[in-house]
Order: structure tokens, then sequence, then C-alpha cells
């Protein structure tokens, strides 16, 4: 049985801290995963920021609240979800997370939560586990899944490479560049067409 697995962010909807970037001004916080491979560097260095401008859950929640899905991902996503089971993997938190997946029809997503104080500042973070995504890859083949899966950035590549069939969506040009023997798509249409493949090679 195949299972695939999803990044979130830059696949299904917008970079969450782009559009907070845009939002608020800090051009700082437009640095992803796809410019920082250390995520724990990453969150601290953005705690240090929101922290440094006051800034806190609710100012980040007020910009979630209006983002979208990409143009064509629910489609993509329904259309995936009737041939297939499908998890988002994602190292997003559960506080940013739930309006983006009432969006896209609730899928189940796995993710990590935030740590926040009365006053609504972010204090810290919570992983689910180390290295979320490829622990959750591998645990779903001791289950005796089949995993696909795909991404765009550093922290999906493992996940993809650990996986049955692997693609990259949408990723940036040395991602794609550092990584040849993974297929690339920018288009759902043609996406979706590479997953149906995999989902039917035995």
């Amino acid at each position: 049985m195949k299972i695939v697995c999803l990044d979130l962010e830059g696949v299904l909807v917008p970079e969450i801290w782009i559009a907070f970037s845009q939002e608020s001004g800090i051009a700082e916080l437009r640095r992803t995963t796809r410019d920082e491979p250390d995520y724990d560097k990453l969150m601290h260095w953005r705690l240090g920021i929101l922290k440094e401008h006051h800034l806190g859950l609710r100012e980040i929640q007020n910009t979630i609240s209006k983002i979208d899905p990409l143009p064509g991902a629910r489609e993509f996503l329904d259309r995936l979800r009737e041939e297939t089971q499908v998890i988002i993997l994602s190292d997003t938190f559960r506080e940013f997370a739930a309006p983006l997946m009432k969006k896209l029809g609730w899928p189940t997503i796995f993710c990590n939560s935030l740590e926040v104080a009365e006053n609504g500042e972010i204090t810290g973070y919570r992983m689910r586990c180390e290295k979320s995504k490829l622990t959750s890859v591998r645990a779903l083949q001791q289950m005796g899944f089949e995993t696909i899966a795909a991404g765009d950035s550093f922290n999906d590549l493992e996940m993809i490479r650990a996986s049955k069939a692997g693609f990259l969506f949408r990723s940036t040009p040395s991602i794609i560049a550092d990584n040849p023997d993974l297929p690339a798509f920018e288009e759902y249409g043609d996406f979706l067409r590479a997953i149906e493949n995999a989902l039917r090679e035995t």
C-alpha cells in the first residue's frame, strides 16, 4: 500500500513567513527553509526578530487569515486524495496551520507546536519529533506503507530520498541543480501525473 507525503508551504500554500514579511515590512523574515538548511537556527533567528519588533502570535495569525492556497492546490489535493491517502508533513505549527487546512478541505497534517506566553509572545517551539519528516516517513514504512514524497526545500530532501518515489515541486534553481536525479515540476497537472504514475508502479 502506498501513501503520499507532501510538504505544505511552497507546495500547497504560500510561504507563511514570506507573507508575514510582506505584511510587517520586515524583509529579514523572508528567509525560509529554502535558504537555510538548519531549521533550529532559522527558527531561533525568527523568534529573535519577532521579539525585537514586539510581534507575536496574533499578528502572524492575522496574516495567515488572509492567505489562500496556491492556485490549483485545492483541486490537485482533492484529485490526489481520490487516488490514495495523503499526509501533509510540515515543519510549521498547529497554531499557524488550522485556517489553511480548512481552506484545503481538512487534509491530515503532522506538524509542530509553539510555546506562547499569555501576552501572545512566541517564546519557543516544540518539534513533534527529531527530523520530523524523515522520522514520519520511516514510521509509515514500518507500518507497511510505501511512501511517495514531495517538497520544495532543504528540509524535504531526506523524506524524499527515503521514499520509493520522490519529487521536487516549485523548488529553487540551486536545490534542483544540486539534486538532478529528482524529477522537478512547476505545474500541478504534471506533478499529479507523475505521482499517479508512481502509484501505479509495483
